[in-house]
């Protein structure tokens, strides 16, 4: 093992202020994130090839990114006035306008920030922790997982309208269901092929497992937590009672609303990363590293494959535009593409026209003190709901600091529907009205508010892309090809829906395709 030296140390202690991971990586302490190889050959024809990219969210920037390495002019057209599309952090200043509503403005204090759109990296997305080194963008740790943060069900159990802590939930249910199991194995009620020496295996790790005591039966214990904290002295602590199983069922605690995804599900599996300072960050430094400024607010009116290329019309605050290339590579989200003219083929129209993306909004809130680390001790991590809210993030920066922020609710679906067809200050009164009923400090740190949803923004109209395993054979697969030379990329390309990863995976592969294409070699992403 390396030693490491207190001068070594010093001369890179300045760098843990960037964010956990870059620091672990410059003190020797954490490999560096392997990517799929991606060193495309060099072609002398690239620099006299024109790709027109439509987009500048992280697929269009990252394609322009490649390409550019390779010796391709890049021409970046962007409806908005920002690049990074949905990878957007809202703070002071920022702007926001939806379908049928006012523009709206952010006016949070300096320095306070909510994700809108992607919030976590997973430590399993390669190529995404690969781009945030490569760019020089400074990681942390995101705290996905909270056993202090609660589970709140609306209902008439006799837990429904309480805040229950996650832990309590967790180890209580994990208890039962380890007593019940055991109890099966001991009648020989489950798999009869279990010798005697394998059967009690199993017994004993459900007895860890669930914390069962000698005769397998499961009682509270200091996992979930305790009524008054041991101390100095005599004081032992007070541990409360379990939840009886009936409680927790009849309660809805057991429902899909507070399944227990953030521990399974391998995606949200710790350890998980954000951006220091907000995830638009990653967008902001790709931005700095294109060779060709980006053209805002030129909104893509029409798509046109050509006998030599493509042409695209364009408007702006100065009117219509046009420009030519050779290749186009489009990146526009499939519900907008929709609405655009175009002369695509039949079987690329009908993947545009019936793609279904997510209803989903979030909103965030200022708050005069961060009474979630002050008053309960929640430090990150996430509140589970079954009313609109769905769920509470708390912030997983700043720690200790004077103000903060939460994500009031970030729902889905038809509660994402009934949120959305709110105005901004119903979303809010909504937002504060069912989280006191969790946090009753909202009644008196409560500052502001700024809410997006997502399938109301002019150039989204949806989170992201949703397709059935029948959609993956036929659209899906429609839209991995060119249609002439027009490519398409964005997370709507990928099995990485809803991730930035699927932004980055589909940017390399369209970028090896189309160099592949001009240059005549055989060339696939990811090389097997």
């Amino acid at each position: 093992m390396n030693q490491l030296t207190r001068r070594k140390f010093l001369q890179h202690s300045s760098r843990l202020a960037g964010g956990a991971y870059p620091a672990m990586m410059a003190l020797g302490l954490l490999k560096e994130a392997p990517a799929h190889a991606f060193d495309l050959p060099s072609d002398p024809e690239a620099n006299r090839e024109h790709v027109i990219i439509l987009g500048a969210g992280l697929a269009g920037m990252t394609a322009a990114y490649e390409l550019q390495k390779l010796g391709y002019r890049c021409t970046l057209l962007e409806a908005r006035n920002r690049s990074g599309g949905r990878c957007w952090s809202v703070r002071k200043g920022s702007v926001h306008t939806e379908t049928g509503t006012p523009t709206q403005q952010a006016n949070f204090d300096d320095g306070l920030y909510f994700n809108a759109g992607p919030s976590r990296i997973p430590h399993n997305h390669q190529l995404s922790l690969h781009y945030c080194k490569e760019l020089g963008v400074p990681l942390q740790v995101y705290n996905n997982v909270n056993e202090s943060a609660y589970y709140f069900s609306e209902g008439k159990g006799p837990l429904s309208n309480k805040k229950v802590r996650v832990r309590e939930v967790h180890n209580d249910v994990r208890g039962y269901l380890s007593e019940l199991l055991a109890k099966a194995v001991d009648s020989h009620a489950v798999d009869a092929a279990l010798s005697k020496e394998d059967a009690q295996k199993v017994v004993e790790y459900l007895r860890a497992e669930g914390g069962l005591d000698i005769d397998k039966l499961y009682k509270a214990s200091a996992r979930r937590g305790y009524i008054e904290q041991p101390g100095a002295g005599e004081k032992a602590g007070r541990i409360a009672e379990p939840h009886t199983l009936a409680a927790l069922v009849g309660s809805g605690l057991l429902d899909p609303d507070f399944y227990n995804v953030a521990e399974y599900t391998y995606e949200l599996q710790m350890t998980m990363f954000q951006a220091v300072g907000g995830m638009e960050v990653i967008a902001q430094h790709f931005e700095k590293k294109l060779q060709q400024p980006i053209r805002y607010q030129a909104e893509v009116t029409a798509i046109h494959n050509t006998e030599k290329g493509v042409q695209i019309i364009y408007k702006t605050p100065a009117g219509a535009q046009r420009i030519d290339g050779d290749y186009c590579i489009c990146t526009i989200p499939l519900p907008v593409l929709s609405n655009i003219d175009h002369d695509f083929s039949s079987a690329v129209s009908r993947a545009i026209d019936y793609a279904n993306y997510i209803k989903t909004g979030k909103i965030g809130l200022q708050f005069k003190r961060r009474f979630w680390e002050e008053d309960e001790n929640i430090y990150g991590g996430i509140t589970h709901t079954n009313n609109e809210l769905t769920q509470i993030f708390y912030p997983s920066n700043d720690y200790l600091g004077k103000k903060g922020m939460l994500i009031g609710y970030y729902n889905f679906n038809e509660k994402a529907r009934v949120v959305g067809d709110l105005t901004y200050a119903e979303r809010e009164k909504l937002a504060l009205a069912k989280g006191r009923l969790i946090h009753p400090q909202y009644d008196t740190d409560f500052e502001r508010s700024f809410s997006v949803s997502w399938h109301k923004t002019q150039y989204n109209l949806g989170g992201w892309s949703v397709y059935t395993s029948e959609d993956r054979q036929t659209h899906y697969k429609a839209l991995l090809t060119p249609d002439k030379r027009t490519y398409f990329a964005g997370e709507h390309t990928t099995y990485l829906n809803s991730w930035m990863a699927g932004a980055f995976e589909s940017a390399r592969q369209v970028t090896a395709a189309l160099h592949g294409r001009i240059s005549e070699k055989q060339l696939t992403y990811p090389k097997q």
